[in-house]
């Protein structure tokens, strides 16, 4: 099976709790993908035109900096990649991991988070932030789903 890291960004903790839930039912690593500058409630206001990730997610070549250093990926060949769905794709922060790190030869599985939207076009969206030869899976939306469900879903993804 090999080594899982559990990489996750979460804006307002929903994702986060998930991105734990992940991790213990892998039994791996956990890394949390930090904003070199934190969103605020203003930031995410996302019927704001002017809001902070409604310019972001305008520009596909936004790429908001993390905080501290990247992830070392290296030990890993599995990645379990979650983050909240922002007008159907996920933030361009995810980009901005995405491209941090050589994920050449790795399976990256995405997972999300979102109160009513689905993955959209989230995998097409990242595609062009990895090496051809990285295994990028679709994943899941585990914002309503139950503890069974998400560790039959995570056993599934790593066999």
């Amino acid at each position: 099976m090999g080594k899982v890291l559990v990489a996750y960004f979460s804006a307002t903790g929903t994702t986060k709790k998930v991105a734990e839930k992940v991790a213990k039912a892998a039994g791996e690593d956990l890394y949390e993908i930090r904003p070199a500058v934190p969103y605020t409630k203003a930031d995410l206001n996302w019927m704001d035109r002017s809001s902070r990730s409604s310019i972001e997610m305008k520009d596909k070549n936004s790429r908001p900096a993390m905080a501290g250093p990247a992830a070392d990926v290296s030990p890993y060949d599995t990645i379990f990649l979650g983050f909240p769905i922002w007008w159907y794709v996920a933030p361009t922060i995810i980009n901005t991991f995405l491209e941090s790190a050589d994920f050449s030869g790795k399976k990256i599985v995405f997972f999300a988070t979102s109160g009513s939207s689905g993955m959209g076009n989230t995998l097409a969206g990242l595609k062009g932030s990895v090496s051809p030869t990285t295994v990028l899976v679709e994943g899941k939306m585990l914002t309503r789903v139950s503890g069974k469900e998400l560790e039959n879903w995570v056993r599934g993804m790593l066999n």
